[in-house]
């Protein structure tokens, strides 16, 4: 079954039936539970205005993609996928983003308004599906459509092979200390199904203490 998103700034609401059920079966997990207890993954923002976030923090420091948001923002006010496609490309580019990045956010509003991403549709597909939907525009890659399921859709069992501090808090907690490759990781996945989105999180709070946000 596909779980509807919550409204943003809340958490889902299948978030202590899972952190209940992988505590009672992994002892890592319910250390971790303990510790971060009565946290949980937040949703916040729309779909569009969080994919141009993504776009916009690509390969820059938070510090100076919030500079380029707030610049944005400015010249956009209204964030919605007709506004970016009728501002001038140069506009764009005097915000601070590169003009690839430009192209990037340009293709992904004109996704929007041609009907080509299908959010009304997400709540009856599968992950995969969405994945594909999303990865069809520039710039946006499996990594960044699987935060997207995570952090926008609220996925629960989502398991983001490629990220560096999911596999950096499976190697501290259960390889002793060895970062495990794709094969291992996706063992350690299988066990956490159908949790595997709140497993990642618990593992990357055990990192970073602040909560983690996209």
């Amino acid at each position: 079954m596909i779980r509807q998103p919550g409204p943003a700034n809340s958490s889902p609401p299948y978030w202590q039936e899972a952190a209940a059920q992988l505590a009672a079966a992994d002892p890592v997990l319910a250390i971790l539970i303990t510790r971060f207890a009565g946290n949980a993954l937040v949703s916040r923002g729309d779909p569009f205005v969080t994919l141009v976030r993504s776009i916009v923090g690509q390969q820059i420091s938070v510090r100076a993609a919030d500079s380029v948001w707030a610049r944005l923002s400015a010249v956009v006010p209204t964030m919605t996928p007709l506004a970016v496609v009728h501002t001038e490309r140069g506009v764009l580019r005097d915000c601070g983003l590169s003009a690839r990045k430009v192209e990037y956010v340009v293709d992904l509003a004109r996704h929007f308004v041609d009907g080509r991403i299908h959010v009304g549709r997400w709540a009856g597909m599968g992950d995969d599906e969405v994945i594909a939907e999303l990865t069809a525009v520039r710039g946006i890659g499996v990594w960044t459509a699987e935060m997207f399921l995570i952090f926008n859709q609220m996925r629960p069992d989502v398991f983001p092979l490629d990220d560096i501090g999911l596999q950096k808090a499976v190697g501290a907690h259960y390889c002793g200390g060895e970062r495990p490759g794709r094969r291992l990781l996706a063992s350690y996945g299988e066990r956490w199904r159908p949790w595997r989105s709140v497993a990642t999180w618990y593992l990357w709070r055990s990192l970073d203490p602040l909560p983690v946000e996209y």
